[in-house]
């Protein structure tokens, strides 16, 4: 069974004063995938800029813009209708002894490096080997390590910020979507899992009404490699489904924001972030 939704996401910034220009990159479109066909895409931007677009090194899709003319505010509104169909939930189960091999290493070392922001902690990182020692499958580890996290770390809006690291969430033992995805990343790089960030959007009602706009935010989930790339969301504590947006994958957050970007002058700004998400049939 397959939804069709459209993702109506409104960001930028609010800025102190006037500022001289500006230069930024959005990633805000859908990805096409084997589970999401983007029927159309628009993306506007206000003052009018310059715009030239790419796909970068991971598969996002990218539009970077400049705007020359003093301003005191920079919005973007990305309007998306997109097909998204029954996502992946499980893999082929491969052996440990198949991600240990020198040449799959190579192939994923990405997606297996442990940098400061998703290092987990020494406590974590110690449960999850022990997690992995007792799994038959890697598989198995990621529904064991996944689910330690969930039992760990509450989901508390607000409590952190993009900066903040893994391991201080851990202790904190409160986090945002981000941050439990940040964590996953850490414990499944830990014991020899490639695990990498999704970021997208997610329907927030189980039960939408067809045509009723429903207000919702960026959401972040991981998917692991299975013998495919599977997904899992420690958020909802589960796997991502039809209600599910995909918009950019990477090696952590720092690969895949919607709006980040360069400005001329000292003045303060405000971000702001609205997002909207119908049910179309």
């Amino acid at each position: 069974m397959g939804r069709q939704l459209r993702v109506v996401h409104h960001t930028g910034y609010h800025y102190a004063g006037r500022i001289g220009a500006s230069h930024n990159e959005a990633r805000m479109t859908p990805r096409a995938t084997r589970e999401q066909f983007v029927q159309a895409t628009r993306l506007d931007i206000t003052p009018v800029a310059w715009t030239h677009s790419f796909v970068d090194y991971w598969g996002t899709q990218v539009t970077a813009f400049e705007i020359a003319e003093p301003h005191t505010d920079l919005e973007v509104v990305a309007t998306s209708t997109v097909d998204v169909g029954d996502r992946l939930s499980v893999g082929s189960r491969v052996a440990w002894d198949e991600i240990r091999e020198l040449k799959f290493v190579d192939q994923h070392v990405e997606m297996l490096t442990i940098v400061d922001h998703v290092d987990p902690g020494s406590e974590m990182r110690r449960w999850a080997l022990d997690a992995a020692r007792q799994a038959d499958c890697p598989a198995d580890a990621v529904t064991a390590i996944i689910g330690r996290i969930r039992d760990r770390v509450a989901y508390v809006p607000g409590s952190t910020e993009v900066s903040t690291r893994a391991s201080a969430v851990w202790d904190r033992r409160a986090g945002v979507c981000q941050d439990l995805v940040h964590l996953g990343l850490g414990a499944l790089r830990t014991v020899g899992i490639p695990a990498r960030y999704v970021s997208g959007y997610v329907m927030p009602s189980a039960t939408p009404v067809v045509g009723e706009g429903q207000t919702a935010e960026s959401h972040a989930w991981l998917q692991y490699w299975d013998g495919a790339w599977v997904g899992v969301d420690p958020t909802n504590d589960s796997a991502p489904g039809d209600f599910h947006v995909e918009v950019g994958v990477g090696r952590d957050y720092f690969d895949v924001p919607p709006l980040k970007g360069v400005y001329a002058g000292s003045q303060a700004s405000d971000l702001f972030v609205e997002v909207e998400i119908t049910v179309l049939a």
